[in-house]
C-alpha cells in the first residue's frame, strides 16, 4: 500500500504572504489543524511549509504577537518534509518519526502538492490492515479443521 492509496486529497491550502489570522481561519471554516503553505506561482502549488494550529499559539498567541502582521512564511520550518505519492506507508511513518511531524505535504511525480498523509490516516490504514491479518488468525483454526477431519 503506498501514500497515495491512504492521503487526503481535498488540502487546504494558502501563499506564504498570507497572515496567521487568515490561516486561523481557514482552519476553523475548513475544520483543520494544519494549512500547507504553498510557493507563489499561479500554476505551481509546490509546497513549501505547514502551519498548525499549534504554530499559531506557540508563536503568535503566547508571545503577544500580532496574527495579523505574522505570515505563514514567517513561522514555517525550512525545508518542508514531504512524502511521494509513491512511498509506502512505511516510507511515511518513518519520515515523521525522524522529523517529529505528524502531518506530510504528499506529492506527485513533478514535486506539486497532491494531498496530505496525517498520523490519523496512517493509524487508521495500520488498524484496518491489522484487523485483517486478526480475522485470518482466528479463521485458519476451522479452515485446517475442515481440510483435515
Amino acid at each position: 500500500m503506498n501514500v497515495a492509496t491512504v492521503c487526503a486529497r481535498n488540502v487546504v491550502s494558502c501563499p506564504g504572504q498570507d497572515s496567521l489570522r487568515h490561516l486561523a481561519e481557514l482552519m476553523r471554516a475548513h475544520h483543520v489543524g494544519a494549512i500547507v503553505v504553498t510557493s507563489a506561482g499561479q500554476h505551481a502549488q509546490r509546497p513549501i511549509g505547514i502551519v498548525t494550529d499549534r504554530d499559531i499559539v506557540v508563536e503568535v498567541v503566547a508571545t503577544g504577537l500580532d496574527a495579523e502582521t505574522i505570515t505563514a512564511a514567517d513561522v514555517i520550518r525550512a525545508p518542508v518534509v514531504v512524502v511521494s505519492e509513491q512511498d509506502s506507508l512505511l516510507d511515511a511513518i518513518h519520515r515523521m518519526r525522524s522529523r517529529g511531524v505528524r502531518r506530510l505535504p504528499v506529492i506527485d511525480a513533478r514535486g506539486q502538492l497532491s494531498g496530505i498523509i496525517t498520523f490519523d490516516d496512517l493509524l487508521h490504514a495500520l488498524t484496518h490492515e491489522l484487523s485483517t491479518l486478526v480475522r485470518v488468525a482466528e479463521h485458519q483454526p476451522s479452515q485446517e479443521a475442515r481440510a483435515r477431519p
